[in-house]
């Protein structure tokens, strides 16, 4: 096991499959102590079970990030296991796309809720760690879709694009402020993970899954620059990472 990320302690959201599972491998593997939150139970449970007969420091607790009282319990409880956060990955999210003409109105309301407010309620979680100890590593999963506008993504878009603007005035007022805090926004394109089971529309599930039947690439390769992102040196902030296959053009 290298030490890379030794003694760093990381909460990710979204953590029981696609980029927060593959991210809870890598990190694992390269020593952080993690803190694992989603909400199916049985999912986390058994990934713990997989990194600690590993040799891991891995816990997890059950988090719906739609509730600000949750991701508040969720860092307590890392502080009171660890004695300290040292980043936080918000990356729960869901893609119910469609026309907006198709008037999917309380998916959109799910969307703002767990991609903007489940993003707004971790932030408000652990900033006051942060700025009291004056460091920190906030990371978000946005998506290339929080960078240009596509048809079907209306509001999934909107909700991206949202933390996008989010986190880059987090990192220039934590510049300003002095409290050292980092923060890392990660565009993902075509990643194959279980956002699209999330797609009602039947026209845009089924051009939606031909893309990623053609393109779609593992979502280890979200995980490696999240690892990328923890591991610079404090002084270092990269803010944006744009990833995708090689073969899409995005």
């Amino acid at each position: 096991m290298s030490n890379t990320l030794k003694d760093k302690v990381v909460i990710i959201t979204g953590a029981s499959s696609g980029i927060g599972e593959a991210t809870a491998k890598l990190l694992a593997e390269k020593g952080a102590s993690l803190v694992l939150a989603a909400r199916r139970e049985d999912r986390l449970a058994m990934l713990k079970e997989k990194l600690t007969e590993k040799g891991a420091s891995v816990d997890y607790k059950v988090t719906d990030v739609t509730s600000a009282e949750e991701n508040t319990a969720l860092v307590a409880f890392a502080k009171e296991k660890y004695g300290k956060v040292d980043a936080i990955f918000l990356n729960a999210g869901i893609m119910p796309s469609s026309p907006l003409s198709a008037l999917k109105v309380n998916e959109w309301n799910s969307m703002v809720d767990i991609n903007l407010k489940g993003v707004l309620n971790g932030i408000a979680a652990v900033m006051p760690e942060f700025v009291k100890q004056k460091s920190g590593h906030i990371i978000t999963t946005s998506s290339v879709a929080g960078l240009k506008a596509y048809p079907n993504s209306g509001v999934y878009g909107a909700t991206k694009w949202a933390v996008r603007e989010l986190m880059e005035v987090l990192r220039m007022e934590s510049a300003m402020e002095g409290t050292n805090i980092r923060t890392a926004t990660i565009y993902p394109a075509a990643i194959n993970t279980e956002l699209l089971n999330t797609i009602t529309d039947k026209g845009t599930s089924e051009g939606m899954a031909a893309l990623y039947e053609k393109h779609g690439i593992s979502p280890d390769a979200i995980a490696r620059i999240v690892a990328f992102a923890l591991e610079q040196p404090e002084d270092v902030n990269i803010s944006e990472f744009t990833v995708g296959p090689t073969s899409q053009p995005w």
